[in-house]
């Protein structure tokens, strides 16, 4: 019983350093990642404010503060991430562009200004706009300091990290519990009938009982598992190995409730390296709001399953993530435009099909995409009733 109790706290010290371990570990890398996610939207605003200037210099050589001007000014602001708000001065006056009315500009004196908060970056942006015959256009800017989505993804990471420790404590003491009752009991069973044995009295010549008290060991081995990543670390999305399973527990759950579903496959053809790859993928993330269900495939290629979209809302927004792209990444895009990204989609469109079926339909509409000079986004559009005589005539 000694060496059990040995055994027992032995085990759990280790398993406390290793939820100490864990805990230090999820704190520290929050706070590492916190830092960098700042940093990183810090950039990312510089960038915009860079591009953005480039756009209100460009349209404004066309004509200042025109119906074209604001509705381009407008379509800038939108398409960023990080800028929230523009203040243009120009002869007749300053003029305010926000995504969101109200959050980033408060007017004083007829003249907006930048509303000083917290979730707001205080880095001064500001560019003058060199436009012929106007004197003192100038365009100024505030940014976001956070990037709401990646803190979210970092905050709910870092929980999944404590609550894995606090499993593995709470199994431990919970088999620590276990194991010290059936060592008790099987120490009561054996003690019921005790051994004698005999040594003769020599003063009386009877022989007097001697009680034998009987000794036993026990021990417990534990083989701990160890949880397998939900993401690849070369792209922060999913594994191309888990498509198939997924996909099918969608499919499943969307038949029975009659929603619909449509698996989307995408070729970034222009990309060279794992750098460049890994922003795309943040890139289609972000847009499409769900890590869980964005996949690598292939090379560089991304699949995403929309659960409860059409065909058509999932074209509008397949070309709505293609324009995206093709905005901020230019550069990709200048040699060959209509196949830089080629797009594949398909739809369970009230059919009862297979993940395998869906992503064969999938991939065959983007070798079309790839092949059509026109064209970068097809889509596969089945008719559910020929698709059921299909499948009666294969049964």
């Amino acid at each position: 019983m000694n060496k059990k109790n040995k055994s027992g706290t032995g085990l759990g010290a280790v398993i406390a350093a290793i939820c100490i371990v864990i805990y230090l570990f999820a704190l520290v890398q929050a706070a590492v990642r916190l830092y960098l996610s700042i940093d990183k939207c810090k950039v990312t605003a510089e960038d915009e404010f860079s591009r953005i200037a480039g756009i209100a210099l460009s349209a404004g050589l066309q004509g200042f503060m025109d119906e074209r001007f604001i509705e381009t000014m407008n379509n800038a602001l939108a398409s960023s991430n990080m800028i929230e708000a523009l203040i243009i001065t120009g002869p007749e006056g300053e003029y305010s562009f926000e995504r969101q009315q109200g959050f980033a500009v408060t007017w004083v004196n007829n003249s907006p200004r930048f509303i000083n908060k917290f979730s707001l970056s205080n880095q001064n942006y500001y560019r003058p706009l060199p436009i012929h015959d106007l004197r003192n256009a100038e365009i100024r800017a505030v940014a976001s300091a956070f990037d709401y989505s990646e803190i979210s993804k970092i905050l709910k990471e870092t929980l999944l990290l404590i609550l894995i420790g606090f499993a593995i404590a709470f199994f431990t003491m919970l088999l620590q519990l276990l194991t010290g009752k059936s060592g008790e009991k099987a120490e009561a069973a054996i003690s019921v009938e005790p051994k004698y044995s005999f040594k003769p009295d020599t003063a009386t010549g009877k022989e007097e009982a001697i009680k034998s008290t009987p000794v036993f060991e026990s021990s417990f081995d534990t083989l701990p598992g160890e949880p397998k990543g939900l993401y690849s670390p070369r792209s922060n999305i999913g594994w191309e190995e888990y498509i198939d399973e997924r996909l099918d527990s969608e499919l499943h759950r969307c038949s029975s409730t009659e929603n619909d579903l449509t698996f989307i496959v995408m070729e970034f053809t222009d990309i060279t390296n794992d750098t460049m790859f890994r922003q795309a993928a943040e890139e289609t993330s972000t847009f499409f709001s769900s890590r869980d269900l964005v996949f690598e495939h292939g090379e560089y290629g991304i699949a995403v399953i929309l659960p409860g979209i059409n065909l058509e809302t999932a074209i509008s927004k397949s070309e709505k993530f293609y324009q995206r792209i093709t905005e901020k990444f230019p550069s990709s895009f200048s040699s060959k435009q209509n196949s830089s990204l080629c797009i594949g989609l398909s739809s369970r469109a009230g059919r009862l099909l297979n993940a395998d079926r869906l992503m064969l339909e999938s991939k065959e509409a983007l070798n079309r995409a790839k092949l059509d000079p026109v064209s970068s986004i097809i889509a596969f559009k089945s008719d559910p009733e020929k698709y059921r005589a299909f499948i009666s005539k294969q049964n």
